[in-house]
């Protein structure tokens, strides 16, 4: 079933980081990086960054069952790193474009199953 955001406790939320360096120096390299970018975003990440990637889960049983989905899937070479922290973590977070101050991505309206 699926909850509105409202309901969504910002303690059992969590938000699923991904952070990478991928070698792009060879056509090879450049396609294990296209196909790991393309799987962050089939599996529901949005891209903060170049190369830091974020995704909202409804708990850490969630957060743990996608990163290990993506683990299997890493590219053959480069660093890639993972992170949970809750919603109300992530909410705390200060994001600046240039010196103005804007608003952290918002948790999704509704969540995603599959």
């Amino acid at each position: 079933m699926t909850r509105g955001r409202e309901n969504l406790s910002e303690y059992k939320g969590m938000w699923l980081f991904t952070l990478f360096d991928l070698p792009v120096t060879t056509s090879e390299a450049r396609k294990d990086y296209a196909n790991f970018r393309k799987n962050l975003l089939k599996q529901g990440f949005t891209m903060l960054q170049y190369s830091v990637y974020a995704r909202y889960c409804s708990d850490e049983d969630r957060g743990k069952l996608i990163k290990n989905r993506l683990k299997r899937e890493l590219p053959p070479k480069g660093d890639v790193r993972f992170l949970l922290v809750t919603d109300r973590q992530f909410g705390k977070m200060e994001v600046f474009t240039g010196r103005k101050r804007v608003s952290t991505e918002k948790k999704p309206r509704q969540l995603f199953l599959f």
